[in-house]
């Protein structure tokens, strides 16, 4: 089996993935507490423009509308029935989209979190987990993603779990958390354990890293944490939100600019990031932007905390999880990108 997520790593010094779900679904009449996955097949030509207009402005990796693809996360919709409908037919529209860009474009299968605590903390157990990533998995898979993408997770217990299931399918996987809770998971997990944790996962992952949870300047450091027990061959992953969420006239509105995103992008490269894209709040005219500053980009050797701060100012000023801009509910994005919450956006 081809892995073109490899052979684009060998062919560039990093790689753009795409942006926001929720925030753009949103933007074409997704409401509040609607599963973005349904869309698959009742709004598909939404679902089309959505990672065609990644592609189109610059996106070397598009993410399926699969992320809160589970049984446990369709359950909350009545439709946990239908996983394989609907992760078949997330993956058939981004393969679709990736083909006809007339460049290599990677499609990757989201794979997020449960939404259950797992034991001990919860009912969820280690087996019944892998069952379930892996029924969605099998899915993405037959409808034609190039690698699995485990993503917006909080506890290294259901990481195990979804790495588990993505190693029987043979398939290349990347994993990602949400450090969004004064530099940890919701779960406590720090960025270096993380590194550590996937050198050690019976089955590697091509990459890990970072999505959500924070603006650009919490992101870069994180992406330093990662790097910090980092060997060399390892593949880190950023994905920011569009800057600083906030709350205005009851809704979630994002700081970041064009030149904000631009910034991050450069600096993510700076900091060792291989893999780098937006989370909740980026458009695609930000991706747009970010690929301009990448283009031709030779990236510093190394960047230091003050010189994020340079640009963005001290981080961590906030302690918003990523529950709150992560989910298509009145406090967030999209369908449940959260270990045990809603999603990402």
């Amino acid at each position: 089996m081809t892995n073109k997520l490899q052979e684009l790593l060998d062919s560039k010094p990093f790689l753009l993935a795409d942006g926001a779900v929720g925030t753009n679904l949103f933007a074409v009449g997704l409401q509040s507490g609607d599963a973005p996955e349904l869309w698959n097949t009742d709004a598909p030509e939404k679902i089309h423009a959505l990672h065609r207009g990644f592609v189109d402005a610059g996106s070397d990796i598009i993410l399926t509308n699969s992320f809160g693809g589970t049984a446990y996360r369709l359950k909350l919709h009545n439709a946990q029935d239908r996983v394989r409908e609907l992760n078949l037919a997330a993956a058939g529209i981004a393969r679709s989209e990736a083909d006809r860009a007339g460049r290599p474009v990677v499609v990757a299968g989201s794979m997020g979190p449960t939404g259950e605590l797992m034991e001990p903390m919860g009912a969820l157990t280690h087996e019944t987990a892998v069952a379930a990533f892996k029924e969605q998995a099998d899915a993405l898979i037959e409808g034609g993603v190039d690698v699995l993408w485990i993503e917006t997770m909080s506890s290294k217990e259901e990481v195990a779990a979804a790495v588990e299931a993505a190693a029987t399918t043979g398939h290349p996987f990347v994993c990602t958390m949400s450090f969004d809770t004064n530099r940890r998971t919701m779960m406590g997990i720090k960025p270096a354990e993380f590194t550590d944790f996937c050198h050690e996962l019976p089955a590697r992952p091509m990459g890990w890293g970072a999505n959500c949870g924070v603006g650009a300047g919490e992101m870069l450091e994180t992406v330093l944490g990662l790097k910090s027990t980092a060997v060399p061959g390892d593949v880190i992953v950023a994905k920011a939100n569009c800057g600083i969420p906030e709350f205005k006239d009851g809704a979630l509105t994002y700081s970041g600019t064009l030149d904000v995103m631009a910034d991050y992008a450069r600096l993510a490269a700076d900091a060792g990031a291989r893999i780098i894209g937006g989370c909740c709040g980026t458009s695609h005219a930000h991706l747009q932007a970010m690929a301009v500053a990448l283009e031709d980009y030779h990236p510093r050797e190394e960047i230091s905390l003050a010189d994020i701060e340079a640009r963005f100012g001290p981080v961590w000023k906030i302690a918003l999880p990523a529950e709150a801009t992560h989910g298509a509910t009145p406090k967030g994005e999209g369908s449940g990108r959260r270990s045990g919450r809603r999603r990402k956006g």
